[in-house]
Parts: C-alpha cells; structure tokens; sequence
C-alpha cells in the first residue's frame, strides 16, 4: 500500500465520532440498568429520531449494532446461531445478525442494552424491516407500532401521503406518553427539529466539498463512518457541535488544497452498501488506485440532504413526515435513484459507478443489474459491478473482487492515456440525453417501469 495512503482515520473528526458513539452505548447502559432515559428501536432509513427528544429517550437502532459486530469481525457467531433457530440463507444479514446476537447477550461494546420502551418500525422502502422488529418485539417483550410510509410513487410526495404519516407520529406521541409516563414536550421536539436542519446544512456542505478536484472528503467511507452520529445526535446540541467541527476541517483542508492521497487519481460514485466484515480491505481496493469516492447513495439511507431538504422548526411534525416519505433513498423508485446516480456524477466530476451488490438485501440490490445496464449502454459511464455481503463474511472473496477492481481502473487507466477518458457532465453528455431531461424519459432504457 502507498505510503500517501493514511492506516488510519485522522483528524479532530475521527475523534469524537469514537467518543459520541462510546457516549451513545453509556446512555444504552444506563437505561438498561434504571429505565432512565427510556429507549425506542428505530430502523435507520427515514428515521424520525427528533420525535424521541420530546420524550428525552435514546434512539437504539439495531443496524448500528449489527454493522459494529460486523467491523470488529463478530457477526458470524450470531448469523449462524440465527440459522440454527430456522432463518434461511439468503434472509437479510442484519437481521441475522442482530437477532442471534441479541439471544445470545452479545454486543459489539461490551455493554448492556436496554429492553426497549417501544420498537418502532418507521418502515421505509423495505418490508424485512416489518418482519425484522417484529420479531425483536416478540423476543425482547416490548410493544410493537408500525409507522406505514407509503412509498413514493411521484415525482413529488402527496398532500395526503404527509398527512397520513402526520397523524401516525401523533398517534405515537400518545403512546409514548402512556408507555413511558412523561408528557411530550412540544418545545424540545421543535429545537430538535432545529437542531436536525443545523446538522443537515453541515452535513450536506461537508458532502458538497467532495464536488472539489482533489475531494478533501471521502464520501462513502468516511461518510459511512459520520452515519452514526448523524442518525443518534441529529436531534441534539452534540450533534450540532460535532458536524459545524467536522465542517471546519473539512473546510480547512479544501483551503489547503489537500485531498485524500497525495494524488488524486480517480473520481468514484458508489451505490450500495459496503462489505462491513471487510470494511478497511475494501477501503483499501480503492485507496491503491488512489481512487476518491466522491458520492454514494449508502450515505443517504437515513436522509437524502444534499439535495436541498431540511427539517422545518415551524412544520416539526410536516417536516418529518415529509423526511421520510421522499428524501431518503430507501423510499424512491429505482428511476429516482437512477437520477440521483446520474447527478452525483455530472455535478460531483466522477469518471465512474461502483455498484456493490450485497446477496441478502433485496432492497439496494433488486434492480442493480439493469441499473448496470442503463449506466453502461445509455450513458456510457464505466461501470463495476461487485458481489459479496454487507454483514456474511462467508461471501466475500478478497482475491475476486481485487481482481475485478484492478481491471475496473486499468480499463479507466487506459481510456485515459488514449485520449478517450471523459468525466463527469461531460461523460453524460457525450453518451446520453441532456442534463435537464426528466428522471422517467432519463431513465427509458432498462426494462423497468413504474406502477401507479
């Protein structure tokens, strides 16, 4: 590995994400020990995390603690403990992972987590989910609501889609007060909402200092990395603090003109998530290409912000709604995530997709072979398609999938020294419909279409 590559995260950032995290796990403990703060279970996608501050409860997301066995190499004892209960192969690895560990008292700290108050299954573009928490519920002895999002099936979300989801989250805050006993406060709930467009003007700055040549920001792993806090402080002062810090290092490293190697060498946009078993080996992959991800649509599974959305302190309610309906990834069509591919990379100058296939998680990966398709023969965007899983290390070949990314930047490599290589708008615009076009004629190639 080049000397320019850095072995580990570096900065203030790294810093005290480890720190809020490690946080976060001590409130877990806490209120697995006196029931105080009470906690919910909420799924990342479209999450409604501020909802939970007018309560003064904690978030407890079982993908978090799931990726985190996975990072430190413990997901395997738990998805084969699962299988043994009955679950199938090809069921989503989270789960797996998630539900064997929580039978066998396994956590990726060490520490207690708490029975929660409520799991609350804000279900958002996948149906596992419902299945997933509904099984935690039964298991833990907790209460079980499912939150319906409908999914987003124009362009622009429905009147009666937001007020549907409106009165959901008030139905919720009833419950809530009768499960835990404390009265909502309005107040608290309208400055998490604040503080929730804070951390998301932030955040969508830091992703929109990746548009830069070099990109002082790793958009996917780095990104992947800042999900946590992004998901657990978004709704609070911590997490206000923590993104205006990561900001200004951000923004001082542009000034510097300095990158993520000493050389930039290739511009990526990555759809999917990444193979959290192999998390710094895949990392590395692109790091010995000096290849710079730039964008991904993994990083917007909870919130799609760099597109303009905020939270709005005078809607709160509106506002979340409206979050999970249509500025979340997990929630939109596949013509809509083609879009937004396509914009990450005229807007962000890429000279190439990544498309990692995870084997158990239907909902990133039906579709990625005509999503390949599309980009390859509409567009001309060079394109890799990769396979393994995203919590299985059983499907992760090192050797395969460094072969196939060697070839992947030799060929952009080649394009380059023969005067071929085009990046970014200008890619698209060489190979496919003008920038302006609509998401649905963009999109006319595959054999896809949408259904009202």
């Amino acid at each position: 590995m080049p000397a320019s590559i850095p072995s580990e995260y570096r900065g203030r950032m790294h810093q005290a994400q480890r720190e809020l995290m490690q946080r976060w796990y001590e409130r877990l403990e806490e209120s697995a020990r006196s029931g105080n703060p009470p906690a919910v279970s909420l799924m990342i996608a479209g999450n409604c995390v501020e909802l939970l501050e007018g309560f003064g409860a904690v978030p407890l997301y079982p993908e978090i603690n799931a990726l985190q066995l996975a990072i430190r190499h413990a997901s395997l004892a738990p998805i084969l403990a699962a299988e043994e209960l009955g679950y199938a192969a090809d069921n989503c690895a989270y789960v797996k992972a998630d539900i064997g560990a929580l039978l066998q008292g396994l956590t990726p700290t060490g520490t207690r987590l708490p029975t929660p108050a409520l799991v609350l299954c804000n279900f958002v573009g996948c149906n596992t989910y419902v299945k997933w928490f509904e099984h935690c519920a039964e298991f833990q002895g907790a209460p079980l609501t499912l939150l319906d999002v409908p999914f987003l099936r124009t362009d622009e979300p429905r009147a009666e889609d937001v007020a549907y989801i409106v009165r959901q989250l008030q139905e919720i805050v009833a419950q809530l007060e009768a499960i835990t006993g404390r009265r909502f406060d309005a107040e608290r709930f309208r400055e998490a909402v604040r503080c929730a467009a804070r951390v998301e003007e932030a955040w969508s700055r830091i992703k929109h200092l990746a548009r830069r040549t070099p990109s002082p920001f790793d958009a996917y792993f780095d990104a992947i990395t800042l999900m946590g806090p992004l998901y657990v402080y978004r709704g609070r002062p911590e997490g206000v603090a923590f993104f205006e810090l990561a900001l200004e290092e951000m923004e001082a490293k542009a000034a510097r003109g300095e990158g993520l190697y000493d050389q930039e060498n290739f511009r990526i946009v990555i759809e999917g998530p990444p193979p959290y078993p192999f998390f710094r080996a895949f990392r590395d992959m692109f790091a010995a290409w000096k290849a710079a991800p730039v964008a991904s649509t993994y990083s917007t599974v909870g919130g799609l912000w760099e597109f303009g959305f905020r939270h709005d302190p005078d809607r709160p309610f509106e506002s979340l709604a409206l979050h999970m309906l249509a500025h979340n990834v997990t929630n939109r069509n596949y013509l809509q995530r083609y879009q937004q591919i396509r914009r990450y990379v005229e807007e962000w100058d890429a000279d190439g997709v990544v498309i990692h296939f995870v084997k158990s998680c239907r909902l990133f990966s039906a579709g990625q072979g005509d999503m390949r398709d599309y980009f390859t023969r509409q567009l001309g965007i060079p394109t890799l398609y990769l396979e393994s899983d995203l919590e299985d290390p059983r499907y992760f070949s090192t050797a395969q999938i460094r072969n196939r990314m060697d070839a992947f930047f030799e060929a952009l490599e080649h394009a380059r020294a023969t005067g071929t290589h085009r990046r970014g708008a200008a890619l698209v615009r060489a190979n496919g419909p003008a920038p302006g076009d609509e998401p649905a004629k963009v999109a006319a190639g595959p054999t896809l279409r949408i259904l009202d």
